[in-house]
């Protein structure tokens, strides 16, 4: 199992070996995985090495390492979009090939804040509808959904029954979303979302703020969406201009 020398960097070597293990289920998800000390024996290579390789491995989120408890494999995301594709989380859940579902929490008619002001270029009279909603795949919670439209924009029949906000907007609202400013960021664990989406302490989560506006170019939709980060991977396409 050591690694042969092919004139790269060794960490690299260990990394590749590493990554193929896991492919091959040598290291299955959430396994622990040897401590530093056999598994640089096994691979013929210094703890040092090791140590370089497990850091990029787990900057990369193939591995975590929990403190005084070991180095374990990461689960692959269940879901996976480009970023720079506009996607409800209703779409994500189905295109994974499972049953979206959601658990309402709760809604309520609030004045704007000066974010609010702000976003949407409204007065400090107009109201906000704010929901929010747990959103489920199988049954399993994976994305806590804070939403916010001007109170003028949705009609007072408008249904929470509705899984998809982008539905409720088209179909309610006659407010077709056609494009949105996004921004993403991670944060560990959250005190008040984090159970609620069943996380274990480890697990960190991904916020995508965006604010989405209509053919119209009008702001019709903030939101603020708390992804499970072991469930889900957003990706971007760069070219070179």
């Amino acid at each position: 199992m050591s690694i042969k020398s092919d004139n790269r960097h060794l960490y690299l070597q260990v990394i590749d070996r590493l990554k193929q293990d896991i492919e091959d289920g040598v290291y299955k998800e959430k396994e622990k995985l040897p401590s530093e000390f056999d598994l640089a024996k096994q691979l013929g290579v210094s703890r040092a090495t090791l140590r370089e390789a497990l850091r990029i491995l787990e900057e990369e989120n193939v591995i975590i390492r929990r403190h005084g408890v070991g180095t374990f494999v990461n689960a692959k995301p269940l879901f996976t979009s480009g970023i720079e594709q506009l996607s409800s989380v209703t779409d994500m859940i189905k295109q994974a090939g499972m049953k979206p579902g959601t658990i309402f929490l709760r809604s309520s008619t609030q004045s704007p804040s000066e974010e609010d002001i702000r976003r949407f270029s409204c007065s400090a009279d107009e109201e906000m509808v704010v929901i929010e909603r747990v959103r489920t795949a199988n049954g399993e919670p994976v994305v806590y959904c804070i939403d916010k439209v001007p109170a003028h924009i949705l009609p007072e029949t408008f249904s929470h029954g509705e899984e998809s906000i982008f539905n409720i907007l088209g179909d309610e609202a006659n407010r077709r979303i056609t494009y949105a400013v996004a921004q993403i960021e991670p944060i560990g664990y959250h005190e008040k979302i984090s159970p609620i989406l069943e996380c274990d302490p480890e697990t960190a989560l991904l916020v995508l703020k965006q604010m989405h506006f209509d053919e119209t170019d009008e702001p019709v939709l903030f939101s603020v969406n708390y992804f499970k980060a072991d469930k889900f991977s957003f990706h971007v396409l760069r070219k070179r201009v």
